[in-house]
């Protein structure tokens, strides 16, 4: 193992933000008591709007970003951990405040860390990465609230992005018939063989809504927020549940509470960034349980460190379908 290792570092300039790759030492990590060789990062919503600086994630520069990594433990003052262990990470303020998954070293502290599941590589790993993970904890939050697969459908907005794909893959091998909303029309196919039954198109969601419109689905997984949220509320079973995870359209809500008082519905916040250990834990032995691989590894491309940069606008403008798989040492 060098002493040195590539890493993408964000500083902040007179101009905005400048992302560029650096070589950089072990004396350059931030603290913690667990080192991690990392073998993976991926890109996310948030990591978009760090590098971008669309919205101000980071919060001191310069900084190394990344919400997610995966890789190998090499030392270890944390008793949960020992060098070898295969470990992932997702949120804590990595990547926002103490130096994240785009680069060939961590350190952070062990309680951030969960041990990977044996089936899960640490490349599948960060194909999952915080959005897949997240993805996990909305299908526990519709678990959790009794919403089973025998009490109609269950609707998946943004689909076509990664929390989106992910929890389409999940909710149709355990049973669900899944309705998919996309502004991709072009992505039909992809969203069918991940598992989903029905496409609708966002636009019939997008738009200022009734406060209660016709009961559709049982349950939903919603990251897109805002005025797509409400109409999703709005148009949810009596008794239904839904999972906001995400505020793609934005973080308002301009609903009523109708949809609360007269129908009972339920409206369960999805926290990935500081979810208690023990759930993380949960959300990572299911994966490594009730996620296909296959659909896995269909909806992930590979990508370098180098090609970070423009992948966090394109994220952001809706250009990126599933997953991406960064090799932090490409």
């Amino acid at each position: 193992m060098s002493d040195t290792f590539r890493a993408l570092q964000v500083s902040k300039t007179d101009d905005g933000l400048k992302a560029e790759i650096k070589d950089l030492g072990m004396g350059d990590l931030m603290e913690g008591d667990v080192t991690v060789e990392v073998a993976a990062s991926t890109v996310n919503y948030k990591d978009g709007l760090a590098i971008t600086g669309a919205s101000p994630i980071i919060r001191k520069f310069p900084l190394i970003p990344g919400i997610d990594f995966s890789g190998t433990v090499t030392a270890s003052d944390n008793a949960s951990f020992k060098a070898g262990d295969k470990v992932v990470l997702n949120g804590w303020g990595v990547g926002e405040g103490h130096h994240g998954g785009y680069a060939g070293m961590a350190r952070v502290k062990g309680d951030w860390l969960v041990k990977l599941p044996d089936t899960i590589s640490l490349e599948r790993a960060m194909a999952i990465g915080t959005a897949g993970y997240t993805a996990m904890l909305c299908v526990l939050g519709l678990e959790k609230q009794g919403v089973k697969p025998g009490d109609g459908d269950v609707l998946v907005t943004g689909a076509a992005g990664g929390v989106g794909s992910v929890a389409i893959a999940l909710l149709s091998k355990l049973g669900y018939r899944v309705i998919a909303s996309t502004g991709r029309a072009s992505e039909e196919a992809y969203l069918k063989d991940l598992g989903a039954a029905e496409i609708i198109d966002r636009k019939e969601l997008s738009e200022a809504g009734r406060p209660l419109g016709k009961e559709r689905w049982a349950g939903a997984v919603d990251p897109v927020g805002s005025h797509t949220l409400v109409n999703v509320l709005a148009q949810t079973q009596y008794g239904g549940t839904v999972t906001a995870c995400g505020l793609a359209q934005g973080p308002d809500l301009p609903a009523t509470v109708l949809p609360f008082i007269l129908r009972g519905v339920k409206l369960v916040g999805i926290d990935s960034v500081m979810a208690p250990k023990a759930i993380r834990e949960e959300a990572w032995a299911r994966l490594g349980k009730d996620l296909d691989l296959k659909k896995l590894d269909a909806m992930t491309t590979k990508a370098g460190l180098g090609d970070v940069p423009q992948l966090a606008q394109d994220i952001l403008a809706g250009k990126v379908r599933g997953r991406v798989v960064v090799d932090v040492n490409a």
